[in-house]
């Protein structure tokens, strides 16, 4: 007899090794200079940070941690909390955890292989939820990008706040500019989602919690907040 369940998980399982072989392939070289370029075009990540606040000996998640760019600068930016991050390139892990151990961060960063879409951090990290679940520039390079938002919200604690920063639609900016912009992200496996905000707002109504939305640089990049009650 058929296992519709063990095909369920099979498919899922294939759909996960395709998708962290493709972001090695992307990033097995860009990995090295990634930071470095970046900077200068993924606007609105210090603004996230800042805007963590965990409480004292609180806990933070980043999905989709890539460099370990962003766990650095939260960690120093918030000297009280612990600090987590997975993602599904080995490739971008290994320079995270140079990196971290380059910053002398490694005792409050903790660092997994896992996707973003479908993970156990009690089996990852010895925890079930966090005070404070975070993405950045992450939602855009994943394919099941909702599926991702709910299950960062499942690893948020009671009272806990998930954030988000990501490229926006460029609506009040030229549009030779945003036909270039997506044309280049494009060739990176990146997709700007048009609908964050409607898909933000109905995930927080339907788990009982808030959402907070909005746009930075003239709609560059777009912003939001679900705080758990």
């Amino acid at each position: 007899m058929d296992n519709p369940t063990g095909a369920s998980q099979s498919s899922q399982t294939g759909k996960t090794g395709e998708a962290a072989a493709l972001m090695d392939q992307v990033y097995r070289h860009q990995r090295h200079f990634y930071d470095l370029t970046r900077k200068y075009y993924l606007l609105g990540r210090d603004r996230l940070i800042d805007r963590l606040d965990p409480p004292a000996g609180g806990s933070v998640l980043e999905l989709g941690c890539g460099t370990g760019r962003n766990l650095i600068a939260a960690a120093r930016r918030h000297p009280e909390a612990q600090f987590f991050g997975l993602d599904i390139s080995a490739e971008m892990l290994e320079t995270a955890r140079a990196n971290i151990a380059r910053a002398g961060l490694s005792s409050r960063i903790r660092l997994a292989c896992a996707d973003a879409t479908d993970f156990d951090a009690e089996a990852l990290f010895g925890r079930a939820t966090f005070d404070r679940v975070f993405f950045s520039y992450a939602l855009s390079m994943i394919p099941p990008w909702q599926a991702a938002l709910t299950a960062g919200l499942k690893a948020l604690s009671p009272g806990g706040t998930l954030s988000l920063v990501d490229f926006g639609q460029q609506d009040k900016l030229p549009r030779w500019f945003k036909a270039l912009l997506f044309a280049w992200l494009a060739k990176f496996h990146v997709s700007p989602r048009a609908d964050t905000a409607e898909v933000v707002n109905n995930l927080a109504a339907s788990h009982g919690a808030t959402a907070a939305t909005g746009t930075l640089y003239r709609g560059y990049s777009v912003w939001a907040e679900i705080r758990k009650d």
